[in-house]
């Protein structure tokens, strides 16, 4: 598995138009829309920078995963997602060294992305997402 680049920072937010003020307003960086991912109980807002984003993330409802984070530790630091070119094979790469998976097969994500998470117990406490973009 080669890691291409890193391709977002999420952060977990009560509101994303509340939190826009200071990654818009007073930070400058450049909103560029947002979307809501129905099967995550999320809704996202990106915000480029260089090569990367920041992924704001809000829940749309009171028991989806980021109304569970956002209620056990506040609003923060949530993940951090890398590119790869290949997320199945990365996938069965990872299954074959025994790291713990959250997801063993890709699922939809925002941005058309194929994603799939580590389980933070296999990294040290951070939650790692992969990404494949076409």
């Amino acid at each position: 598995m080669k890691v291409l680049s890193i391709d977002h920072i999420g952060i977990a937010v009560n509101s994303i138009q509340e939190k826009n003020g200071f990654w818009a307003d007073a930070l400058g960086l450049d909103f560029v829309g947002d979307e809501v991912v129905e099967q995550q109980k999320v809704k996202t807002a990106f915000y480029p920078v260089g090569e990367a984003e920041v992924e704001l993330l809000e829940s749309t409802t009171p028991d989806g995963p980021v109304a569970k984070f956002l209620e056990k530790k506040g609003e923060g630091f949530h993940h951090i997602a890398f590119k790869v070119a290949d997320i199945a094979s990365a996938l069965a790469e990872l299954k074959k060294k025994g790291v713990r998976l959250i997801d063993e097969t890709p699922r939809h994500g925002a941005g058309g992305a194929k994603i799939a998470f580590i389980h933070p117990k296999a990294t040290g406490g951070v939650l790692v997402e992969l990404c494949e973009r076409k």
